[in-house]
């Protein structure tokens, strides 16, 4: 059995691969900020997309775009201005997820659901 971050890793390299078969860019992957990740960072004409990926063993486990927690997506959003204020982004921004399943070693993309969340003033 292939531990979690195999699995994590595989399911980020099938999103990556979707996304540009798709015609997005990739402006960064696994981007750190404040001991938070975005997964992926691309861009599609003139939107900037944060995506989150989620990979579930076997299709009947959680939905992996419900399992991207409130305070899961604050940290993402907070990292994300970072991004854009440190890289000057002036594109329209859009936050997603990607769910990929893996189930008897075959990973497939379950989901891309493009503005899956959005910021919020609190």
């Amino acid at each position: 059995m292939k531990s979690t971050t195999e699995i994590g890793s595989k399911g980020e390299s099938l999103a990556r691969d979707f996304l540009i078969e798709k015609g997005y860019k990739i402006l960064d992957q696994n981007w750190t900020c404040n001991k938070s990740e975005i997964d992926l960072i691309v861009q599609l004409e003139q939107t900037v997309c944060f995506i989150e990926v989620k990979t579930r063993v076997h299709s009947f486990s959680v939905d992996p775009v419900l399992s991207v927690s409130p305070s899961q997506q604050k940290r993402i959003i907070n990292s994300a201005n970072v991004y854009i204020e440190q890289f000057s982004i002036d594109e329209e921004i859009r936050f997603d997820v990607i769910g990929v399943v893996h189930d008897k070693g075959i990973f497939k993309i379950d989901q891309h659901l493009e503005g899956a969340f959005y910021p919020t003033i609190d």
